[in-house]
């Protein structure tokens, strides 16, 4: 049962309750904290500026915002190649029930991972690198990002002198990127 002022309400399993608040940072009784799952939507200027800087650098230089894309992708799919690699050899050692120096099987998946980990460790070098030359070509664009953050959070405190100046981070920068 759920207690909502003065009456007592009952529920299913399945039924879920929903609450949100405009305090910045609320604080609970140790009770409710335990029965509650918090989230946290706020922004941070720092994350707000990593957004912008995506931002500016799509549209500035797209290329280079392409390229950032691609090589965040392709590590993530060489480093998920190796788990699975790393996986595959673990449930062969786990399952071999003889010598495992008899086992062909093992032996030869163990000839081709080790091949295949330098392989994908090479490319993981190069795009690291590739990574970095385009993090610092990126970096030229981060003094605009920077002021964009600290705009949108003035914007934001418009609000506090009227209601009526209350703006979204979308509308902000749907008009940043005019």
């Amino acid at each position: 049962c759920i207690h909502l002022g003065d009456k007592t309400v009952t529920w299913t399993d399945g039924f879920r309750f929903f609450m949100t608040t405009t305090l910045p940072n609320p604080h609970y009784a140790p009770e409710t904290a335990v029965k509650v799952t918090l989230l946290n939507f706020s922004i941070t200027r720092e994350g707000l500026e990593e957004q912008m800087l995506a931002l500016v650098v799509a549209k500035e230089s797209p290329d280079l915002e392409e390229r950032k894309n691609m090589l965040v992708v392709s590590n993530a799919r060489m480093k998920k190649e190796l788990k699975d690699t790393e996986d595959t050899i673990l449930e062969l050692l786990s399952s071999a029930d003889q010598d495992i120096l008899e086992d062909e099987t093992l032996i030869n998946t163990l000839a081709t991972s080790k091949k295949t980990s330098e392989d994908i460790n090479e490319k993981v070098i190069e795009a690291e690198d590739t990574e970095r030359e385009i993090d610092s070509a990126r970096e030229s664009y981060r003094p605009v990002a920077f002021q964009a953050s600290i705009l949108f959070f003035a914007v934001t405190e418009l609000a506090e002198i009227d209601p009526m100046y209350q703006n979204s981070l979308q509308w902000f920068q749907s008009l940043f990127m005019q």
